[in-house]
Protein backbone atom coordinates (compact mmCIF):
# COMPACT_ATOMS: atom_id res chain seq x y z
CA UNK A 1 0.00 0.00 0.00
CA UNK A 2 1.58 3.53 -0.80
CA UNK A 3 0.83 6.45 1.97
CA UNK A 4 0.86 9.97 1.79
CA UNK A 5 3.96 10.13 3.89
CA UNK A 6 6.01 7.61 0.92
CA UNK A 7 4.92 10.73 -1.72
CA UNK A 8 6.21 13.14 0.54
CA UNK A 9 4.09 14.80 2.87
CA UNK A 10 4.26 14.05 6.30
CA UNK A 11 0.75 14.30 7.97
CA UNK A 12 2.02 13.61 11.76
CA UNK A 13 4.46 16.40 11.07
CA UNK A 14 1.85 19.24 10.00
CA UNK A 15 0.11 18.01 13.18
CA UNK A 16 2.83 18.82 15.53
CA UNK A 17 3.19 21.94 13.87
CA UNK A 18 -0.24 23.04 13.93
CA UNK A 19 -0.12 22.03 17.62
CA UNK A 20 3.27 24.40 18.12
CA UNK A 21 2.08 27.11 15.98
CA UNK A 22 -1.57 27.25 18.15
CA UNK A 23 0.50 28.77 21.05
CA UNK A 24 2.13 31.65 19.38
CA UNK A 25 -0.81 32.52 17.58
CA UNK A 26 -3.33 32.70 20.84
CA UNK A 27 -0.84 34.97 21.79
CA UNK A 28 -2.26 37.77 19.11
CA UNK A 29 -5.69 37.11 20.11
CA UNK A 30 -7.64 40.35 20.34
CA UNK A 31 -11.14 40.93 21.46
CA UNK A 32 -13.12 40.58 18.24
CA UNK A 33 -11.49 37.06 17.69
CA UNK A 34 -14.69 34.84 18.16
CA UNK A 35 -12.47 31.04 17.23
CA UNK A 36 -9.44 29.49 17.78
CA UNK A 37 -7.14 28.28 15.37
CA UNK A 38 -8.11 24.73 13.64
CA UNK A 39 -11.73 25.86 12.34
CA UNK A 40 -12.33 26.00 8.60
CA UNK A 41 -12.30 29.77 8.50
CA UNK A 42 -10.86 32.89 11.28
CA UNK A 43 -14.14 34.93 12.57
CA UNK A 44 -13.55 38.41 13.59
CA UNK A 45 -15.72 40.61 14.96
CA UNK A 46 -15.70 44.05 14.01
CA UNK A 47 -16.00 46.44 16.85
CA UNK A 48 -18.69 49.88 16.66
CA UNK A 49 -17.59 52.02 13.88
CA UNK A 50 -20.23 54.35 12.27
CA UNK A 51 -19.17 53.91 8.84
CA UNK A 52 -16.72 51.73 8.88
CA UNK A 53 -14.14 51.28 5.76
CA UNK A 54 -12.39 47.39 5.04
CA UNK A 55 -8.79 47.78 3.84
CA UNK A 56 -6.92 44.74 2.93
CA UNK A 57 -3.78 44.31 1.72
CA UNK A 58 -1.40 41.05 0.79
CA UNK A 59 2.55 40.71 0.57
CA UNK A 60 5.01 38.54 1.12
CA UNK A 61 8.74 38.49 2.07
CA UNK A 62 10.83 37.94 -1.61
CA UNK A 63 14.06 36.76 -1.83
CA UNK A 64 15.00 37.81 1.48
CA UNK A 65 13.80 34.31 2.66
CA UNK A 66 16.93 33.14 1.08
CA UNK A 67 19.11 34.68 3.49
CA UNK A 68 17.16 32.93 6.10
CA UNK A 69 17.82 29.43 4.63
CA UNK A 70 21.34 30.04 4.44
CA UNK A 71 21.74 31.64 7.88
CA UNK A 72 19.30 28.94 9.00
CA UNK A 73 17.54 31.60 10.95
CA UNK A 74 13.33 31.54 10.94
CA UNK A 75 12.59 33.74 13.55
CA UNK A 76 12.49 36.87 12.13
CA UNK A 77 11.21 36.91 8.58
CA UNK A 78 7.52 36.01 9.72
CA UNK A 79 7.54 39.82 11.65
CA UNK A 80 8.56 40.86 8.00
CA UNK A 81 5.94 39.41 6.28
CA UNK A 82 3.59 40.96 8.85
CA UNK A 83 5.23 44.61 8.34
CA UNK A 84 4.78 44.04 4.62
CA UNK A 85 1.31 43.93 4.88
CA UNK A 86 0.52 45.94 8.23
CA UNK A 87 2.58 49.31 6.65
CA UNK A 88 0.89 49.25 3.16
CA UNK A 89 -2.72 49.58 4.77
CA UNK A 90 -1.88 52.18 7.70
CA UNK A 91 -1.05 54.40 4.62
CA UNK A 92 -5.16 54.90 3.90
CA UNK A 93 -5.51 55.32 7.83
CA UNK A 94 -6.87 51.69 8.34
CA UNK A 95 -5.94 50.41 11.83
CA UNK A 96 -5.32 46.39 11.20
CA UNK A 97 -7.60 44.13 12.66
CA UNK A 98 -6.80 40.75 11.56
CA UNK A 99 -3.76 38.85 10.22
CA UNK A 100 -4.09 35.54 7.66
CA UNK A 101 -0.53 34.05 6.76
CA UNK A 102 0.49 31.34 3.86
CA UNK A 103 3.09 29.47 4.30
CA UNK A 104 4.70 26.48 1.44
CA UNK A 105 7.46 24.34 1.47
CA UNK A 106 9.30 21.07 0.29
CA UNK A 107 9.06 19.01 3.38
CA UNK A 108 7.56 20.30 6.23
CA UNK A 109 9.40 20.45 9.78
CA UNK A 110 7.03 21.17 12.56
CA UNK A 111 9.79 22.96 14.52
CA UNK A 112 11.17 25.28 11.63
CA UNK A 113 7.40 26.22 10.54
CA UNK A 114 6.30 27.35 14.22
CA UNK A 115 9.53 29.67 14.42
CA UNK A 116 8.71 31.22 11.21
CA UNK A 117 4.68 31.38 12.57
CA UNK A 118 6.55 32.62 15.98
CA UNK A 119 7.58 35.79 14.09
CA UNK A 120 4.35 36.19 12.68
CA UNK A 121 2.47 36.74 15.96
CA UNK A 122 5.81 38.99 17.46
CA UNK A 123 4.87 41.13 13.98
CA UNK A 124 0.87 40.70 15.09
CA UNK A 125 1.74 41.51 18.21
CA UNK A 126 3.51 44.70 17.50
CA UNK A 127 0.60 45.87 15.05
CA UNK A 128 -1.76 45.56 17.17
CA UNK A 129 -3.94 42.75 15.23
CA UNK A 130 -4.66 39.03 15.64
CA UNK A 131 -3.14 35.73 13.63
CA UNK A 132 -6.60 33.94 13.41
CA UNK A 133 -5.65 32.00 10.88
CA UNK A 134 -3.68 30.73 7.67
CA UNK A 135 -2.48 27.75 5.85
CA UNK A 136 0.87 25.84 5.86
CA UNK A 137 1.30 23.68 2.62
CA UNK A 138 3.53 20.57 1.99
CA UNK A 139 4.58 20.78 -1.73
CA UNK A 140 7.43 18.04 -2.25
CA UNK A 141 9.09 18.47 -5.58
CA UNK A 142 7.71 21.74 -5.93
CA UNK A 143 10.28 23.32 -3.20
CA UNK A 144 13.20 22.17 -2.11
CA UNK A 145 13.97 20.79 1.31
CA UNK A 146 14.94 23.29 3.56
CA UNK A 147 13.43 26.49 2.01
CA UNK A 148 9.69 27.98 2.70
CA UNK A 149 7.96 30.66 0.82
CA UNK A 150 5.40 32.87 3.29
CA UNK A 151 3.04 35.10 2.34
CA UNK A 152 0.88 36.76 4.42
CA UNK A 153 -2.78 38.66 4.10
CA UNK A 154 -4.42 41.25 6.49
CA UNK A 155 -7.21 43.20 7.12
CA UNK A 156 -8.03 46.73 8.84
CA UNK A 157 -10.66 49.01 9.31
CA UNK A 158 -11.22 52.81 8.91
CA UNK A 159 -13.90 55.43 9.13
CA UNK A 160 -14.97 56.51 5.81
CA UNK A 161 -14.84 60.44 6.60
CA UNK A 162 -11.39 59.24 8.22
CA UNK A 163 -9.49 57.81 5.15
CA UNK A 164 -6.02 59.12 4.02
CA UNK A 165 -6.16 59.39 0.64
CA UNK A 166 -4.01 62.32 -0.37
CA UNK A 167 -6.74 64.57 -1.38
CA UNK A 168 -5.93 67.30 0.99
CA UNK A 169 -2.39 67.73 0.32
CA UNK A 170 -1.01 71.09 -1.44
CA UNK A 171 2.08 72.68 -2.35
CA UNK A 172 4.60 73.65 0.49
CA UNK A 173 3.77 71.09 3.02
CA UNK A 174 6.46 69.26 4.83
CA UNK A 175 7.37 65.66 4.24
CA UNK A 176 8.58 63.74 7.34
CA UNK A 177 10.64 60.45 7.02
CA UNK A 178 10.36 58.04 9.41
CA UNK A 179 13.49 56.03 10.43
CA UNK A 180 13.64 52.47 9.04
CA UNK A 181 15.49 49.74 10.72
CA UNK A 182 17.54 48.81 7.89
CA UNK A 183 17.15 47.31 4.30
CA UNK A 184 13.06 46.20 5.05
CA UNK A 185 12.18 43.64 2.53
CA UNK A 186 12.79 44.96 -0.80
CA UNK A 187 16.31 44.32 -3.17
CA UNK A 188 17.71 41.17 -1.33
CA UNK A 189 18.03 40.03 -5.55
CA UNK A 190 20.00 42.87 -6.20
CA UNK A 191 21.73 42.49 -2.52
CA UNK A 192 22.54 38.62 -3.36
CA UNK A 193 24.07 39.31 -6.37
CA UNK A 194 26.66 41.46 -4.74
CA UNK A 195 27.19 39.81 -1.23
CA UNK A 196 28.25 36.16 -1.05
CA UNK A 197 29.70 35.55 2.01
CA UNK A 198 26.87 35.87 4.79
CA UNK A 199 29.63 35.24 7.32
CA UNK A 200 32.02 37.96 6.49
CA UNK A 201 31.93 40.83 9.10
CA UNK A 202 30.28 44.44 9.48
CA UNK A 203 30.93 45.74 12.05
CA UNK A 204 31.40 43.79 14.51
CA UNK A 205 28.75 41.28 13.16
CA UNK A 206 28.01 38.78 10.09
CA UNK A 207 26.91 40.75 7.33
CA UNK A 208 24.19 38.41 6.80
CA UNK A 209 22.37 38.87 10.57
CA UNK A 210 22.32 42.74 9.58
CA UNK A 211 20.31 41.48 6.41
CA UNK A 212 17.67 39.72 8.33
CA UNK A 213 17.04 42.91 10.53
CA UNK A 214 13.55 42.46 10.62
CA UNK A 215 10.92 45.37 8.72
CA UNK A 216 10.18 48.33 11.15
CA UNK A 217 6.32 48.22 12.31
CA UNK A 218 4.98 51.53 12.19
CA UNK A 219 1.15 51.11 13.37
CA UNK A 220 1.32 51.87 16.80
CA UNK A 221 3.11 55.12 15.98
CA UNK A 222 1.10 56.25 13.47
CA UNK A 223 -1.93 55.77 15.24
CA UNK A 224 -0.82 57.58 17.86
CA UNK A 225 0.41 60.60 15.66
CA UNK A 226 -3.29 60.48 13.87
CA UNK A 227 -5.12 60.70 17.05
CA UNK A 228 -3.21 63.69 17.64
CA UNK A 229 -2.57 65.42 14.02
CA UNK A 230 -3.82 65.81 10.50
CA UNK A 231 -1.83 63.40 8.64
CA UNK A 232 -2.57 64.34 4.89
CA UNK A 233 -0.49 61.75 3.18
CA UNK A 234 1.52 58.59 3.69
CA UNK A 235 3.93 56.30 1.90
CA UNK A 236 5.70 52.67 3.02
CA UNK A 237 9.31 52.75 1.30
CA UNK A 238 9.17 48.92 -0.14
CA UNK A 239 9.92 48.26 -3.67
CA UNK A 240 10.89 51.04 -5.89
CA UNK A 241 12.25 53.14 -3.38
CA UNK A 242 11.52 56.59 -3.29
CA UNK A 243 10.81 57.22 -6.81
CA UNK A 244 7.91 54.86 -6.75
CA UNK A 245 6.13 54.93 -3.42
CA UNK A 246 6.18 58.93 -2.75
CA UNK A 247 4.54 59.91 -5.80
CA UNK A 248 1.31 57.17 -4.45
CA UNK A 249 0.05 59.75 -1.80
CA UNK A 250 -0.27 61.80 -4.32
CA UNK A 251 -3.86 62.74 -5.87
CA UNK A 252 -2.95 65.53 -7.86
CA UNK A 253 0.04 66.70 -10.40
CA UNK A 254 2.86 67.07 -7.52
CA UNK A 255 6.36 66.89 -7.06
CA UNK A 256 8.37 65.62 -4.14
CA UNK A 257 11.12 67.24 -3.35
CA UNK A 258 13.52 65.36 -1.79
CA UNK A 259 16.77 67.07 0.40
CA UNK A 260 19.52 63.90 0.53
CA UNK A 261 21.47 65.40 3.17
CA UNK A 262 18.48 65.84 5.31
CA UNK A 263 18.59 62.54 6.87
CA UNK A 264 21.32 59.89 7.70
CA UNK A 265 21.55 56.92 5.27
CA UNK A 266 22.88 53.53 7.36
CA UNK A 267 25.83 52.21 6.60
CA UNK A 268 24.34 49.13 4.99
CA UNK A 269 23.54 51.13 2.00
CA UNK A 270 26.54 52.97 1.91
CA UNK A 271 28.27 49.40 1.84
CA UNK A 272 25.71 48.51 -1.46
CA UNK A 273 26.35 51.48 -3.26
CA UNK A 274 30.42 50.74 -2.65
CA UNK A 275 29.59 47.46 -4.51
CA UNK A 276 28.69 49.71 -7.70
CA UNK A 277 25.39 50.44 -7.82
CA UNK A 278 24.77 54.40 -8.81
CA UNK A 279 22.95 56.61 -5.99
CA UNK A 280 19.86 57.03 -8.40
CA UNK A 281 19.48 53.08 -8.85
CA UNK A 282 19.57 53.03 -4.56
CA UNK A 283 16.94 55.65 -4.42
CA UNK A 284 15.04 53.72 -6.77
CA UNK A 285 15.27 50.58 -4.87
CA UNK A 286 15.88 50.49 -1.35
CA UNK A 287 14.28 52.87 1.73
CA UNK A 288 17.85 54.41 1.87
CA UNK A 289 17.27 54.36 5.86
CA UNK A 290 13.67 56.09 5.12
CA UNK A 291 11.17 53.75 5.79
CA UNK A 292 7.91 55.93 5.92
CA UNK A 293 6.93 59.57 4.75
CA UNK A 294 4.39 61.62 6.30
CA UNK A 295 2.77 64.67 4.62
CA UNK A 296 1.60 67.26 6.88
CA UNK A 297 0.97 71.05 7.32
CA UNK A 298 4.55 72.67 7.55
CA UNK A 299 2.94 74.42 10.72
CA UNK A 300 2.58 71.10 12.67
CA UNK A 301 6.12 69.41 11.16
CA UNK A 302 8.43 70.28 14.42
CA UNK A 303 5.87 68.99 16.66
CA UNK A 304 4.78 65.53 15.08
CA UNK A 305 8.93 65.02 14.58
CA UNK A 306 9.03 65.66 18.51
CA UNK A 307 6.25 63.83 19.25
CA UNK A 308 7.81 60.72 16.92
CA UNK A 309 11.41 60.86 18.80
CA UNK A 310 9.59 60.99 22.09
CA UNK A 311 8.38 57.07 20.98
CA UNK A 312 11.99 56.08 20.49
CA UNK A 313 12.13 56.40 16.65
CA UNK A 314 14.07 59.08 14.73
CA UNK A 315 12.44 61.04 12.02
CA UNK A 316 13.68 64.03 9.54
CA UNK A 317 12.20 67.15 7.51
CA UNK A 318 12.62 65.29 4.22
CA UNK A 319 11.71 67.37 1.68
CA UNK A 320 8.30 69.14 0.40
CA UNK A 321 5.40 69.41 -1.81
CA UNK A 322 5.31 71.63 -4.99
CA UNK A 323 3.33 72.27 -8.12
CA UNK A 324 3.78 69.71 -11.38
CA UNK A 325 3.67 66.06 -11.89
CA UNK A 326 7.52 65.08 -11.59
CA UNK A 327 6.97 62.65 -9.12
CA UNK A 328 10.12 62.84 -7.41
CA UNK A 329 13.43 65.21 -7.66
CA UNK A 330 16.20 64.54 -5.65
CA UNK A 331 18.34 67.35 -4.29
Amino acid sequence: MVTYKEAGVNIEEGYKAVTLMKKHASETFTNGVLNNLGSFAGMFEIPKYHNPVLVSGTDGVGTKLKIAFDMNRYDTVGIDCVAMCVNDILCHGAKPLFFLDYIACGKLEGERAADIVKGISRGCIDAGCALIGGETAEMPGFYKEGEYDIAGFCVGIVEKDEIIDGREIKPNDVLIGIESSGIHSNGYSLIRKLITDLNQDFNGKKIGEILLTPTKIYVKLILDLMNKYKIKGMAHITGGGFYENIPRMFKQDYTAVINKGSFNVPEIFKYIMSLGVEEEHMFNTFNMGIGFVLCVDSENSDSIIEDIEKMESRAYKIGHVEAGGKGVCLK
